[in-house]
């Protein structure tokens, strides 16, 4: 076990994370900030298409994040 300080913490039932620090919760502000900024810029320019496909890319970004800087990922059950 390290003593590795998580910006996000694994959920306690199936699989994902949530924030736990300052540095999270900024992480996590930054993506609704930009998912809210597309649906202003991207979405009346280029259409559903290409706002989808920039959702997915800012989203897949939030994972990478969240799993580089959270607890390893799994499925749980609650407390094992």
């Amino acid at each position: 076990m390290t003593d590795r300080h998580y910006w996000f913490r694994a959920k306690s039932y199936g699989w994902g994370w949530f924030p736990v620090t300052w540095q999270g919760w900024a992480v996590l502000a930054v993506f609704l900030a930009l998912v809210m900024a597309g649906a202003v810029l991207v979405l009346p320019r280029f259409g559903v298409l290409i706002f989808d496909l920039y959702v997915v890319v800012l989203a897949a970004l939030l994972i990478i994040v969240c799993w580089r800087t959270g607890e390893p990922p799994g499925w749980r059950w609650g407390d094992d």
